[in-house]
This record gives structure tokens, C-alpha cells and sequence, in this order.
């Protein structure tokens, strides 16, 4: 797969270098939990799902925070919580310095203009009985962007251009698409408001990997065009490294780790990162065979009842006693460089 430059090749200030103001987006201590309930007449609630359990992060103007970790750990959960598709049950989320939790659905619609959303699925995300131009000129209709019909189709036609696709493609429907196609489609549609924020669910995991590569550039090129800061979601740690400048691994509704994409990625502290880039295969055959594999006991632990102690503790390779008996908190152990993990140690 050739993409261009990664995201930790360009130029970004740290995060010592900037203040609070600097920060679009601030997740404070995010807390999802589904309740379970039970009882006929009266039900009640007998237990909870912690989809997503206390998490934190920034993202800045123009930065790309890749979230990664496997099915079920979490990672749609939160980025539906930071729209308020899903409401969190506590925690704070603050986006151009406004909080948005519990705000009401009439409160957020200015919000969501600047917040645009690409999801997994490039043809299910779209409307099948509408046109690919109705499709990409909806935003523009309901947060009222254009000022005649004569200003619509040009701002359309625009959308079009600008992620790789003929105008003239506008009056086919989306099954006349190719799923890399269709999926330039809902770029389109995501950026029709002029968003600060992208938030990208797997956005490149159903697609080829060579249609992944066009993909994975046209965003690059639309982030320096328009200073777009993204939410990159996924479980495949190599499309992560060639768009993020920064990293969180999210293990069982908790961050496990954070750090510039270079240095996690040459320098991983938390066993289960480590597991996770042992995992990606490599081009040379000699470093292939020759390069030491971490292999996971069991599956992911369930959300509805997580292992005392650090989550991780009943899978990790190098767990001791302790590990189950207190839960590890997120703790600076590199610059730029935080994990969860009590048997981590600093590097200098």
C-alpha cells in the first residue's frame, strides 16, 4: 500500500508547546454504561455494559488522533458519545471550548455542522433511493448553506471535484458506485458543511487495500487543504501509522496507552500494544521469520463484567499478582508518552 508521507513525517508542535485554547476537542473522564434491566411490571436495573469507561483526550486544529484497539473495546462508543449520538452517563465533552453534554438535540444541530461523520460502511451509510447529488447536498440543505438553487449546484458540483468524482456522476444512485467510490461519496457528504472535526468510524476497513491508499491520501490532502482535524478510528495499527500524528489504544472501554505515532510505534510500553503491533505483518520475509510474535491468551473480556484490577490482566503475558488487585491509572512514562500499566517502566 503507497500513501503518501505519514502523519508523524509533518510538521506538528508538541504538546507541551501548546495551551488549552489550542485544544478543538477535550474529552474529560467519558463515561458510556448501557444498563441492563430486568422485571415484568417493574423493572430494574440489575447490572451495566461500561462500553466506555473513563476516557481522555485532545485533538487539536489539523491533528489526527488515531483510536485503535479490537472489536468491542470500545472505540464506536465513544466517538458516537462525543456527538451525542450516545449520551454519556458522566464526564465532559468540550468541542471549541463548549460543553456538549447534555445539550439538547435542538442545541446540537449548530454543533454537528462542524462535526462531520464517515462511517465503516460505504453503502449502507448512504440512502439508496436518492441520488449521489441529493446525497452530498443534503448538509447544505438542512443547516441552510446555500443561497439560491444556482449556489447548491455549484457547491455540489465543488464536492464532487474535490473528492475525486465527475460532477456528471451526480444523478446516479449509489449502487452504480464502486465501494471506493461510494465511499468518496460520504467524504463529500462529511465535509459539505465545512467541519473543523471529521470523526472516521473504520472508514478505510471494507475497502481494498490500493482503494484504502487512494482514500487514506485524498483525507491527508483535504486535512492540509482545509485544516480538518480527524478522529481516525480503527483496529488495523498499519493504516493508523500513515495518517495519525498521535495514538490511543482503547482496551475494554479504557485508554491503555497514548504517544506520538513515531514513538508508539517504535517504542510501545503497554503489553497490549506491544501484542498489537506484533500482529502486523512486514514485507521481508528474514525479518517476518525472525521477529518475536505475542500471542493473547483468550478472548476480550465482556464490558458487563471486566476482570478486577486492570482489564488487561487476565490476557497479558507478563501480569503478576498486583495486576488484579488495582486498577492502573494513565501515567506519564516517556515524553509525549502515557500507559496504563504497573509493571511499565520509565524510559528516558
Amino acid at each position: 500500500m503507497t500513501v503518501t508521507p505519514t502523519a508523524s513525517d509533518r510538521a506538528v508542535a508538541s504538546d507541551s508547546e501548546k495551551s488549552e485554547s489550542d485544544v478543538l476537542l477535550s474529552v474529560r473522564d467519558l463515561k458510556v454504561h448501557f444498563p441492563i434491566k430486568r422485571g415484568f411490571l417493574v423493572q430494574r436495573e440489575v447490572a451495566s455494559v461500561k462500553a466506555v469507561d473513563g476516557i481522555s483526550f485532545d485533538i487539536r486544529p489539523g491533528e489526527t488522533l488515531g483510536l485503535v484497539g479490537e472489536s468491542g473495546s470500545g472505540k464506536t462508543t465513544a466517538a458516537k458519545a462525543v456527538i451525542q449520538l450516545n449520551r454519556p452517563g458522566s464526564g465532559s465533552v468540550k468541542f471549541e471550548g463548549q460543553e456538549l453534554v447534555g445539550l439538547s438535540t435542538s442545541a446540537m444541530r449548530p454543533v454537528r455542522r462542524k462535526i462531520g461523520m464517515v462511517f465503516q460502511d460505504p453503502y449502507g451509510s448512504l440512502n439508496p433511493r436518492m441520488r449521489a447529488g441529493d446525497i452530498i447536498g443534503e448538509p447544505l440543505k438542512v443547516h441552510g448553506l446555500a443561497e439560491s438553487q444556482v449556489d447548491y449546484r455549484r457547491q455540489v458540483s465543488s464536492l464532487f471535484s474535490t473528492v475525486g468524482l465527475s460532477p456528471a456522476m451526480s444523478e446516479r444512485y449509489p449502487n452504480e458506485f464502486s465501494g471506493g467510490q461510494r465511499q468518496r461519496l460520504g467524504v463529500a457528504r462529511a465535509i459539505a458543511a465545512k467541519p473543523s472535526l471529521l470523526i472516521l468510524d473504520e472508514a478505510v476497513s471494507a475497502l481494498d487495500v490500493s482503494i484504502q491508499a487512494q482514500i487514506l491520501n485524498l483525507l491527508q490532502d483535504l486535512q492540509e487543504q482545509y485544516n480538518l482535524a480527524f478522529l481516525f478510528i480503527a483496529h488495523d495499527l498499519s493504516v493508523v501509522r500513515h495518517i495519525s500524528h498521535r495514538v490511543a489504544v482503547m482496551y475494554l472501554g479504557k485508554i491503555v496507552e497514548t504517544a506520538d505515532s513515531k514513538d508508539l510505534y517504535e517504542r510501545p510500553l503497554h503489553p497490549y500494544t506491544k501484542a498489537l503491533l506484533s500482529a502486523i505483518p512486514t514485507p521481508n520475509p528474514i525479518h517476518e521469520r525472525s521477529r518475536e510474535r505475542i500471542i493473547l491468551r483468550g478472548d476480550l473480556p465482556s464490558p458487563l463484567s471486566p476482570p478486577p484490577g486492570c482489564g488487561f490482566s487476565t490476557r497479558c503475558p507478563i501480569a503478576a499478582d498486583m495486576c488484579s488487585a488495582t486498577v492502573p491509572e494513565l501515567r506519564t512514562l516517556a515524553p509525549n508518552q502515557q500507559a496504563a500499566c504497573l509493571l511499565a517502566g520509565s524510559v528516558e
